[in-house]
């Protein structure tokens, strides 16, 4: 379907140490999100107390989790400061751990012009209590679209600034829209990239982006495998996909595809996360836990054997692109 797709032999084990592209950075094959580590996540339904994170954290670095991915604007602030609260228990960044953070936009303007790129970046580090970081991001650069961030002034030149400042090592760019971010990769001046809900068992706007990035030697990150949730457990409990309602269409594929698993005796939520982590131009996969169980849980999915015949089946599955994000 895709026409990148790999074999069951292609599968590295899954938390064995990947290269992130030409940064020479190395990871496992799934990041840790922290999109929801803040007091109050509406947007994924759910609160995490102080210790829950410290919790998640530990757990995940005693089973091979050693990526965290994070951004100035999740839970306000929260995930950063908290992320950092546990650091500092520790005695600073463990060795061997790959933190990543994002510039963000102003919360209440909206603008992300380079006063507010700096207060992003000096909130971020102050937060975390790190000096500096080996990989920073824009984030979410769709707000006011390809022209305006690369414009004199605007935040892609902020970026580059902190990075020449030693502020970090490699710079990235992180967003939604699968178009508009191939514009930006086609820049060359970005060393990895973020795409999220874009490339999916449901959903592969993404590819065309993917093999761009991945032919230009950037580092790759995947996120919103489960889709906002809906790929997550089946039979479903949800009928959003990418934080909307799902067409009917949309669904039926997602339950055939349920069905498919379940008779072979495979979790959806294995087939949604392998299906990233088997992807030869997907470096490593962002994964949003909320608990060390959750840590765990993702563990035993990324290790659950899928045999190549639901593969194909699955493939056979695939909603029509019109049903795709297609952005």
């Amino acid at each position: 379907m895709t026409g990148e797709d790999s074999t069951a032999s292609d599968i590295a084990a899954p938390f064995s140490p990947r290269t992130l592209g030409r940064t020479g950075l190395v990871l496992p094959a799934v990041t840790v999100g922290a999109a929801a580590w803040g007091t109050d996540a509406p947007l994924y339904r759910l609160a995490m107390r102080e210790d829950d994170v410290t919790r998640t954290m530990l757990r995940g670095f005693a089973q091979g989790l050693t990526a965290i991915d994070t951004s100035n604007n999740y839970g306000d602030g929260e995930s950063e400061r908290r992320i950092g609260q546990t650091l500092r228990s520790l005695g600073g960044l463990p060795d061997g751990v790959l933190l990543q953070t994002k510039l963000d936009r102003d919360p209440v303007t909206g603008t992300f012009e380079a006063d507010r790129m700096r207060r992003s970046l000096e909130e971020s580090l102050e937060r975390l209590g790190v000096p500096r970081l080996p990989l920073l991001f824009l984030h979410d650069p769709e707000h006011i679209g390809f022209e305006r961030a690369m414009e004199p002034g605007g935040p892609v030149e902020s970026l580059l600034r902190f990075r020449d400042e030693g502020y970090t090592d490699f710079v990235g760019i992180s967003g939604g829209p699968a178009s508009m971010l191939e514009r930006f990769v086609d820049t060359g001046l970005f060393d990895a990239l973020i795409t999220h809900n874009r490339h999916t068992l449901v959903d592969r706007t993404a590819s065309r982006l993917l093999s761009r990035a991945s032919e230009a030697g950037m580092g790759v990150f995947n996120a919103a495998l489960y889709g906002g949730g809906v790929l997550a457990r089946w039979p479903r409990i949800s009928d959003r996909y990418h934080y909307a309602p799902a067409s009917s269409t949309m669904l039926a594929a997602i339950d055939a595809m349920g069905a498919a698993c379940a008779a072979h005796d495979v979790p959806l939520a294995a087939a949604a996360l392998q299906f990233s982590i088997r992807d030869p131009r997907v470096h490593s996969t962002i994964c949003g836990v909320v608990s060390p169980e959750q840590v765990d849980e993702t563990i035993e999915l990324a290790s659950h054997p899928i045999p190549d015949e639901l593969w194909a089946e699955l493939e056979t599955l695939v909603p029509d692109r019109a049903e795709w994000s297609n952005d």
